[in-house]
Order: structure tokens, then C-alpha cells, then sequence
């Protein structure tokens, strides 16, 4: 007697003692048979976080469940998971989704129990901040596997529980500039084809307890310290003004190590390492000093040369690091030629 094509694979992961093999047959299961089977994918999943053999992979499927579970569902599946070594950090988002506020309690329990992982108790705190728009999570790594000991914010967990767990009104957006919906100059056009293209990745991830991927208005301090230093051109200067990066990162084929382009409040400390020294803040030989780093990718340095301003603009120039000495090749005519670059890359 034939056996159904589930059952057939609910065996074959049982069995599978290659963790290569497990995954595509995992990867198959949930191909063939999540749309229209999604329970019984449910249950499959399920067991075999609860007693499969191969123990990392119980680990890894805690995604797959939550992602597949709907609201209301495995309530108990999830609570159990936080007491189990290598499944809780992705069974407080089960609980979340499966009990809402009712999983409030035993995860601000889990966040303050000292015996607890601090991995999994960061991830109490920063799944409780998301799910009730709390801003516990202000200023802290997006990935709470970062977080140090000491900067769970529990005294602010706590007081949110005695407060009987009001809603927040979660993180503000960074403040943008008019000139991003209304381009009108070349350097707003460049500035708002980049911002369409950064736009798109925050709608597929975006945390805004970290923002990243926005152009936004610089602090005046920061602008203040910069033309201490630098008499930069003024594209460029209108470029941080109004548009300053936030944690922009291009990662294309073109810039396959990833191009971090700097915003006001990094440009300073971004040319440690390059114009002088970090601990001792001593000019590095060899270092042109009219070139000011503005990004990097890899830590190879992409540089306005202050020394060749004209038209409000100057060229930019790039190097490979590592070589022993500096060997800078032209790569763009002027800061708007690069930030064009960079959005038709982004």
C-alpha cells in the first residue's frame, strides 16, 4: 500500500541523520505541502522540535512554526519552549503570536529570570517593545544577541507591568527633508532616486528602535563640528545638511563588500584610521590630507579631494587598502557624479 507523499516525508525527516539532507527535505515539506496542509505541516514541525534526534535543527524549525502558526494557535507548544535550551529565543515570538497580551506576564518573567540566557532574555525585551510599541529597545543593537548584561532595561520592563502594560506609541521616524517629495536641483533629484531605492528596503525590513537605510536632517552641532574642520564643497555640505546618511549601506554587485556612506554624525570619527591615528589622533603619513573619507567600502576609502573644489563640487577618489601605500584613482567627477552612483546601484 502506497504511503501519502506527508507521510512519506514526516518519515524521512524522523530518520535523516544529515543535517544537508534534513534541510532540503524540510525545505520540500514546506514547498509541497504548507499551502494547503498547513496544520499538518504544523504538527510535523512541531514533534520534531519536541524530540527529532538531530538537535540543532530542532532549533532552527522554531522559525518555520511561528512563521506558519496563526494567532490563537499552539499556545502551549510555545509556553513549553521557553523552559527548553535552543528553542525559547524564537518561542517568545510564538508566544507573542499566539497569546498576545496574555504572553506579557511570563515574558517579563523570562526577561528578569538571572538564571536564564542573556541572549533569550534580550529577546524577551526586545520582542515585548515591538509587540506593545514600548521604546525599551531605544539605542540598542537591533539584534538583541548583542546586548551586554548591563543595558537590559529591566527597571523600565518592570514599571510597564505595574502600569498594568499600556500600549506605546512606538519609534518616531527620522525627520526627513521637503526636498526628498519635491526635487527640484540636481543634487535633490540624485538625493530622492537614492532615498526611492532605500525607501524600498525599509519596507521590507525596518527597525526603528535602530533605523538604517534613511537620508535624513542633521543636527546642527554636528554641522557646526564638521565646518570647524573642513571647508567642504557645497553640495556636499548641503548633501549632510539635508540628507544625511543614517546607517546607509549599498550592498550591490558593484559594491560587493557593501558601501557605507557616511552621515554627519560619523564623518569626524570616520577618518580614524585613515587622515590620523584613533588613540592618538596624530596625522598617518601618507595620508593626502585634502581627502576627506565620505564612505568606504571594505574599508577601502572613497574621498572628496577638498583641494579641487569648483562649481560648489569636488571630485571623488578612491584607493585599495592594504597595499602598503595609497595609489588613489579618480572615480567620479563630482560628489552629485558619485551619489548618482550610488543610486543606481542601491
Amino acid at each position: 500500500m502506497a504511503v501519502a507523499p506527508l507521510a512519506a516525508l514526516h518519515r524521512k525527516l524522523f530518520d535523516e541523520t544529515d543535517g544537508v539532507k534534513f534541510s532540503k527535505l524540510k525545505d520540500r515539506l514546506l514547498k509541497k505541502h504548507a499551502a494547503d496542509e498547513r496544520q499538518a505541516v504544523l504538527d510535523i514541525l512541531i514533534a520534531y522540535a519536541r524530540e527529532g534526534q538531530l538537535l540543532h535543527w530542532r532549533a532552527f524549525l522554531m522559525t518555520d512554526i511561528v512563521a506558519l502558526a496563526e494567532p490563537g494557535e499552539y499556545g502551549d507548544f510555545f509556553s513549553w519552549s521557553l523552559d527548553m535550551d535552543g528553542l525559547a529565543y524564537w518561542g517568545v515570538d510564538g508566544m507573542l503570536k499566539s497569546m498576545g497580551k496574555e504572553a506579557y506576564a511570563p515574558l517579563v518573567a523570562l526577561a528578569t529570570a538571572e538564571n536564564a540566557k542573556l541572549s533569550v532574555r534580550a529577546k524577551a525585551v526586545k520582542s515585548l517593545a515591538v509587540f506593545s510599541r514600548q521604546p525599551f529597545d531605544t539605542g540598542l543593537p537591533q539584534d538583541p544577541g548583542h546586548w551586554k548584561p548591563d543595558s537590559l532595561p529591566l527597571a523600565a520592563v518592570l514599571a510597564w507591568q505595574r502600569n498594568g502594560y499600556p500600549d506605546g506609541a512606538g519609534h518616531a521616524a527620522p525627520a526627513t527633508h521637503a526636498a526628498l517629495d519635491d526635487p527640484r536641483t540636481p543634487l535633490e533629484k540624485a538625493a530622492a532616486r537614492l532615498e526611492k531605492k532605500l525607501a524600498a528596503r525599509r519596507r521590507k525590513e525596518q527597525d526603528l528602535a535602530q533605523p538604517s537605510n534613511w537620508l535624513t536632517i542633521a543636527s546642527a552641532a554636528d554641522m557646526a563640528g564638521i565646518a570647524q574642520r573642513w571647508a567642504l564643497p557645497e553640495q556636499y555640505r548641503r548633501f549632510l545638511a539635508c540628507h544625511s546618511p543614517l546607517r546607509v549601506l549599498i550592498d550591490s554587485p558593484q559594491y560587493f563588500q557593501g558601501l557605507s556612506l557616511y552621515g554627519a554624525d560619523e564623518l569626524v570619527k570616520a577618518q580614524s584610521g585613515y587622515a590620523w591615528d584613533a588613540v592618538s589622533g596624530a596625522a598617518i603619513a601618507g595620508w593626502p590630507e585634502q581627502y576627506l573619507v565620505i564612505a568606504d567600502a571594505g574599508a577601502d576609502p572613497y574621498c572628496l579631494d577638498l583641494g579641487a573644489i569648483a562649481g560648489g563640487d569636488a571630485p571623488v577618489y578612491t584607493a585599495e587598502h592594504g597595499m602598503g601605500a595609497w595609489r588613489f584613482e579618480r572615480h567620479a567627477d563630482s560628489f552629485i557624479d558619485f551619489l548618482n552612483e550610488i543610486a543606481a546601484a542601491a
